[in-house]
């Protein structure tokens, strides 16, 4: 709500087009209600909604699926629309959260460089390649932590409608809200607001560093296979540094399947394809497969499914 009010007082200026999304998970009774009213309200301001019902049911369901059909859910309605642009309201909160939930899993530098400002958004369910369709997320928020965007609320008189299932801690990120961060924030008071600003230092090493990998990446890839498979020269992969060799080949898979591995994953990748071990093959996440013989790592699609 904050987020809206702020870009409905820069429209004046620049004049842009919104369209509002609102994602009704269905995960608890009153979900609809709060859809409507929502909607009641943005009819009364003269702003344009459109609502989405999740049709999956909750026990069948986790916060990665939800988040996966909220962001595909973006994606389509951003294309129908011919927008370039999605807007999110996370906030260096949420942004200290999720790296905190990232740096306990083991992950990736790449991965604790979480919630960036702008990134490309795709819909895996259904991808373009057209330069002109792509469209940007954007999240301008992330300089206010949560109490900056509740107090504007506040001051602005902007209704608010609070989600009981951001206080249920079967979920992991609301047991770090409410049990892990407070104690950080009592030890070192603005700790959520640095773990943010961490995270966007992350950003800028990592962007910064992918323009090398990408150039050493470029000497080490080979002719794709008879069937079409990248490839990438595993002795002279393993000629490098470790540290090396784990940007690269985490870099090359990220760039192949557009998944970004586990750390632990990555680690045993890389312990068996290295000099001396065997031809072997691992599979990957969403049907990726990597094969590698004594001189090649071949990253495999996914099985194109049988006709009926």
């Amino acid at each position: 709500m904050t987020l809206l009010a702020l870009l409905r007082d820069l429209q004046r200026l620049h004049h842009w087009p919104l369209h509002l999304w609102h994602g009704d998970h269905r995960w608890r009774p009153d979900s609809g209600s709060v859809a409507s009213e929502l909607a009641g309200w943005c009819s009364d301001q003269g702003l344009k909604l459109h609502v989405s019902s999740w049709l999956r049911p909750l026990e069948a369901s986790s916060e990665a699926d939800a988040r996966h059909w909220r962001y595909g859910q973006l994606a389509e309605q951003a294309r129908c629309l011919g927008v370039g642009h999605v807007v999110t309201a996370h906030t260096a909160s949420d942004r200290a959260e999720t790296v905190l939930l990232h740096l306990a899993r083991g992950s990736h530098r790449r991965g604790l460089a979480s919630l960036r400002s702008l990134r490309p958004l795709s819909n895996p369910s259904s991808p373009t390649n057209d330069p002109c369709e792509q469209i940007s997320l954007a999240r301008p928020l992330l300089q206010f932590s949560r109490t900056d965007t509740a107090r504007l609320c506040e001051q602005m008189k902007l209704p608010v409608w609070h989600d009981p299932s951001n206080t249920d801690r079967r979920y992991s990120r609301n047991r770090i809200r409410a049990e892990v961060v407070p104690v950080l924030e009592e030890l070192h008071p603005g700790a959520a607001q640095r773990i943010s600003d961490q995270a966007e230092r992350l950003v800028e090493e990592v962007e910064s560093s992918n323009e090398l990998v990408n150039l050493a990446l470029q000497t080490l890839k080979t002719v794709a296979s008879h069937d079409g498979a990248p490839g990438l020269q595993r002795q002279e992969l393993g000629d490098l540094a470790l540290a090396n060799q784990r940007q690269l080949l985490h870099h090359w898979l990220e760039q192949g399947t557009s998944l970004s591995l586990p750390a632990r994953q990555l680690e045993e990748l890389l312990l068996r394809v290295q000099a001396g071990h065997p031809p072997g093959q691992a599979d990957l996440a969403a049907g990726w497969q990597l094969r590698w013989d004594r001189c090649t790592l071949w990253l495999h699609p996914p099985a194109a499914p049988l006709p009926q």
